[in-house]
C-alpha cells in the first residue's frame, strides 16, 4: 500500500519506503519524502512533516526563478527545517522558465537525461542530501513528478530496488495529478505554461521511466553506473535507505 502523506497545502506527498530491493528488504520508512509545491502548507501541515515525520532537511530542486516568483515558503517561516536549493535545470533562454514538454514522452525523456548531463552537480548535491539528513529528508520541485522524480528514481537505483518499483512509484504521481494541476494552475508562476495542457496529457508514464533507465543501461551501465562515473559512493545513502 502505498505510503500516502495528506496534507492540506500539498497534493503530491508520500514516504518511499517500503519499496522491495533486489536480493531481499525494503527501503526504510521514515527516511525520504516526496513532494509537490510546498508553497501551500498549513500550519497542521508543518507540525505533521516536521514534529510528526522528522523532516530536518527540504531538497528544494525548484530554480531561481520559480522561488523568487513564489517567494519564501511556509516551512522558510517556520525556521526549524534546512532547505536546499538543487537548481537542475540547464542554460536557456530566460533560465528557470519550467519546460512541462509536450503530449509524447520523448521530451520528457530527453530533459530527465539533460538533468544529468548539464546539471551533476546538483544532482550529486541531492544524492548526498538525501545520504547525509539529518531526519527525514524531503525532495520537492513543482508537481513533485519530473525534477523529483528523476532524484528519486536515482537514489532508488543507486540502493538496489527493483526496477518496476521504481517505475511505479514514479507512476503513482498519476493517482494525484487532477489536485496538482489545480494548485499550478492557481499560481500565476506557472499557470500560463500550463495553459494548453490537460490533467491527463501531465500524468507520468511507465514508458518513460522505463526509456530513461534503458538509456541509462546502454550507455553507462544503469543509474548506479552514471553516479559511479560522477565518483558518487553509494554507501551511506544504501546505509540510509536500506536502514
Amino acid at each position: 500500500m502505498r505510503a500516502w502523506v495528506d496534507l492540506e497545502g500539498a497534493a503530491n506527498v508520500r514516504d518511499v519506503g517500503g519499496l522491495p530491493v533486489e536480493g531481499g528488504g525494503v527501503t526504510a520508512s521514515g527516511v525520504l519524502i516526496r513532494s509537490d509545491n510546498l508553497q501551500g502548507l498549513s500550519a497542521a501541515d508543518i507540525v505533521r512533516l516536521v514534529d510528526e515525520l522528522g523532516v530536518g532537511v527540504v531538497v528544494d530542486l525548484r530554480t531561481a526563478y520559480e522561488i523568487d516568483r513564489e517567494g519564501p515558503g511556509p516551512l522558510v517561516a517556520d525556521g526549524r527545517v534546512e532547505i536546499r536549493h538543487r537548481d537542475l535545470y540547464f542554460d536557456q533562454p530566460e533560465r528557470g522558465k519550467v519546460v512541462f514538454g509536450a503530449d509524447d514522452e520523448l521530451p520528457f525523456v530527453n530533459y530527465y537525461l539533460r538533468y544529468l548531463d548539464h546539471r551533476p552537480d546538483s544532482v550529486l548535491a541531492a544524492l548526498n542530501d538525501i545520504a547525509e539528513g539529518p531526519g527525514a529528508v524531503l525532495v520537492h520541485c513543482a508537481a513533485g513528478k519530473d525534477r523529483t522524480g528523476m532524484i528519486v528514481a536515482l537514489a532508488l537505483s543507486a540502493v538496489g530496488v527493483e526496477r518496476d518499483a521504481i517505475v511505479a512509484d514514479y507512476v503513482a504521481t498519476a493517482e494525484r495529478i487532477t489536485p496538482i494541476m489545480a494548485r499550478l494552475r492557481a499560481s500565476e508562476t506557472y499557470r500560463a505554461d500550463l495553459e494548453p495542457y490537460t490533467d491527463a496529457s501531465r500524468a507520468p508514464r511507465a514508458d518513460v521511466m522505463e526509456s530513461v533507465l534503458a538509456a541509462l543501461d546502454e550507455h553507462h551501465g544503469g543509474a548506479a553506473g552514471w553516479l559511479a562515473e560522477q565518483g558518487f559512493d553509494p554507501a551511506p545513502l544504501r546505509a540510509r535507505l536500506l536502514g
